[in-house]
């Protein structure tokens, strides 16, 4: 294993493991074997001794069911409560105010109020999005990713009553908690494509059956993206060879050349 890391790293990288082999005098079981060691190896062992940031996620949204009703639930904790201070409420009473001041004053408190109805207002609108989200999304609540239905900021904003922007500014950076684990907003809008029956499946479902292509595949003779065109196709999932390439690297899924074991 330490010959095969040492000089013919490379070749161990791409998978060449019948140019290792013919070069050590080895057989390519043999190679597949150490390879098999060797990725279990840790390439970074100081880590462990290391502490590892703390990265915790605060869902801005929870659905729940409750009564066999999904439930959305604003977390509020994040957001500060906000009120104008009675002691520029006094100020203004007070006839030693001068009128520069009282009108300094009134700008504030304007402005002030201004923010505070922005806060609510953003509130509602994320209010407003989750409840489309779970009622547009709930075979996803109910089966998990395999089932997220296609959908665009364009078709919620239209629902909700805003403009497309507000939307991706409202769902920035914000999570939502459901049974199925904690995601964030933007993950549930994503496209989709027609089957054949005239169903409608999201890029996350079709990204789901590739998975589980390659998943399920013979180690000796892994699916082609070609392999995986057809066999989509055959279900009904028109889908170009580009976009199974494009989709395979999102998963981190290798070329089948390189997912061969000998």
């Amino acid at each position: 294993e330490y010959r095969i890391v040492s000089d013919h790293m490379i070749d161990l990288g791409k998978r060449r493991f019948p140019d290792i082999a013919r070069r050590m005098g080895m057989t390519v079981e043999q190679v597949q074997k150490a390879a098999n060691s060797i990725a279990q190896l840790d390439p970074r062992p100081g880590q462990v001794f290391a502490e590892a940031p703390q990265n915790y996620v605060l869902p801005d949204v929870t659905v729940e069911k409750i009564q066999g009703q999904y439930q959305v639930i604003l977390n509020g904790e994040q957001i500060p409560h906000l009120r104008i201070s009675n002691t520029y409420k006094d100020i203004m009473s007070q006839d030693g105010s001068g009128g520069e001041v009282k009108d300094y004053i009134r700008d504030k408190i304007r402005s002030g109020k201004f923010l505070i109805k922005s806060i609510h207002q953003r509130q509602q609108t994320i209010s407003n999005i989750a409840h489309q989200i779970v009622d547009r999304q709930k075979e996803f609540l109910e089966q998990g990713s395999a089932h997220l239905k296609p959908m665009t900021m364009v078709q919620i904003a239209d629902a909700v009553g805003v403009h497309e922007t507000t939307v991706s500014r409202a769902i920035s950076g914000k999570y939502m908690s459901t049974p199925q684990g904690v995601f964030e907003m933007k993950y549930f809008f994503t496209p989709g494509y027609q089957t054949s029956s005239g169903v409608s499946m999201s890029n996350t479902s079709v990204k789901e059956a590739i998975f589980d292509l390659v998943k399920g595949e013979s180690g000796c003779a892994p699916l082609s993206d070609k392999e995986i065109v057809e066999i989509l196709g055959q279900r009904g999932i028109p889908i170009a060879r580009r976009t199974v390439a494009k989709y395979r690297t999102e998963l981190n899924i290798l070329p089948s050349n390189m997912r061969r074991k000998y």
